[in-house]
């Protein structure tokens, strides 16, 4: 039976419900959720199947969870996936935490993963709302271990419909724990190709060569001794035949662990790289980063100063005011301070309606961030078309804007206190802004043939030119966007 904290759930959603306005029904629909969803779906909650599968809007539905996080209701979670499969590697409370190097004992690999690159961000309900099996890690069974727990089942095979998962499963050949200071038994039956085993937890894993045997099976079958000391998997032999096995695996170590044995097939063996798979749509970590929502209410999440963290794509722009020495000798300093706070705000409103966030204002400039490249030359279109109208309103002197944009990769840090990206993409997403004038805005190549961007600026007047861009060899491509035609 669901255990649920009925008074804890109903303070909870009543603090969401009053954070902010949300479309109709869309907090009965997330209360419904917490309440009757199953364990797998509300322990790694991903808000974009919760926006595909109830009608609700992607982005209200990254920040309705975003919200319930702040509030307690559930618990972010950064995880990181191995790409080849699916396996949740590892999962972090606090961003802080994070490291995008990655090891999978299962495939035996390890290198290094982007925030928008195989990291998750996922929402597990509060265990002091509602107890899940899922929370309580040591007392799961080696299935829900495995199934529930560890792996992935959103991952496909490349260009098709196949669950990794469930193409892997047929691979099992045993899993159990391994109880410390215990040697466990397993029996099964192994084909010509390759055997590992691995510890989802820990990722340690082993890889042996199953080789096809033309001599008459043995009456006794193979034992495979293997040890584990907590850390590693050691065997006396690298390969053993094919046909029945026995697998003695002593734990010599203190705490319990576990195997996973799994038999991989020659067309697999034989493969010069493990496929990519292909995964349902999540929110990534890259993504949060650049929405303002996770920005306000997570204001302490931090990047690991020493190291950042590795985008491999961000759409930065930079927006500047033309003419404010005029503006604040005209209006006076805090007048003028006043008016640009006013335009600040409008900015702010304009990049999250677009999934994107503020980063910092540096004066009277702007540097704001998004996921998605035609994200970023929407909102600055509509920014100057608010601007437009900001100034349309007011008998003061205008409000003129310039802005200049990039995309291309970076390094999430924290500087100041603040979420903030540095590198060469920055720098040039800097310098692309100082070519534009008053009501102009002015793309790198890279970003105005990013996917969408050239049907936004349909029926608007663009101009090419070539410019020289600090940090890149001779002259680059820039488009400026001058107006409607």
């Amino acid at each position: 039976m669901t255990s649920i904290d009925e008074r804890l759930l109903e303070s909870k959603m009543t603090q969401i419900e009053q954070a902010r306005a949300w479309s109709p029904r869309v907090i009965s629909k997330f209360e419904t959720l917490i309440r009757s969803g199953d364990e797998v779906s509300i322990f790694r909650a991903n808000p974009l199947a919760f926006a595909r599968d109830r009608g609700v809007a992607e982005p209200e539905a990254i920040d309705l969870f975003l919200h319930a996080a702040r509030a307690g209701l559930v618990d972010l979670h950064w995880d990181i996936l191995c790409p080849h499969s699916g396996l949740v590697l590892e999962s972090f409370g606090k961003l802080r935490a994070l490291r995008s190097h990655f090891v999978c004992g299962l495939c035996d690999i390890d290198g290094q993963t982007d925030l928008d690159d195989f990291i998750q961000a996922s929402f597990c309900v509060s265990p002091q709302v509602r107890r899940l099996a899922l929370h309580d890690v040591d007392n799961l069974s080696i299935e829900d271990l495995h199934w529930k727990l560890k792996f992935a089942d959103s991952g496909r095979l490349p260009g098709g419909q196949t669950r990794f998962v469930d193409v892997l499963r047929t691979l099992v050949r045993g899993m159990t724990y391994l109880p410390a200071g215990v040697t466990t038994t397993l029996q099964t039956e192994i084909n010509p190709g390759a055997l590992s085993g691995v510890n989802v937890q820990t990722q340690a894993g082993f890889a042996l060569s199953v080789v096809d045997s033309s001599a008459p099976p043995p009456s006794t079958p193979t034992v495979i001794r293997i040890t584990y000391d907590g850390q590693r998997f050691t065997s006396a032999v690298s390969a053993v035949p094919s046909g029945r096995a026995v697998f003695e695996i002593s734990n010599t170590g203190t705490k319990r662990g576990s195997v996973l044995l799994i038999n991989w097939p020659p067309e697999i063996v034989a493969m010069p790289e493990k496929p990519t798979l292909e995964f349902d749509p999540y929110v990534s970590g890259g993504m949060l980063l650049t929405r303002q929502t996770f920005r306000k209410l997570f204001r302490s999440e931090r990047v690991d100063e020493e190291e950042g963290l590795g985008v491999r794509q961000v759409t930065l722009l930079f927006t500047d005011l033309k003419g404010s020495t005029a503006l604040y000798e005209h209006l006076g300093d805090l007048n003028a301070y006043a008016l640009v706070r006013e335009h600040f705000a409008l900015l702010d409103a304009i990049a999250q309606r677009h999934a994107g966030a503020i980063v910092k204002t540096i004066g009277d400039a702007v540097m704001a961030a998004f996921s998605r490249p035609a994200d970023a030359v929407a909102a600055a279109l509509q920014m100057l078309q608010g601007i437009g109208q900001f100034n349309f309103e007011r008998d003061q002197p205008a409000i003129i804007l310039k802005m200049g944009a990039h995309c291309g990769p970076s390094i999430a840090v924290t500087l100041n206190e603040n979420l903030d990206y540095f590198g060469q993409t920055v720098n040039i997403a800097a310098r692309v802004q100082s070519f534009a004038d008053a009501g102009e805005i002015c793309l790198t190549e890279a970003l105005y043939t990013a996917p969408g961007v050239r049907q936004l600026l349909t029926g608007h007047d663009v101009e090419e030119f070539d410019a020289p861009l600090r940090g890149v060899e001779g002259n680059a491509r820039v488009y400026r966007i001058t107006g409607r035609s």
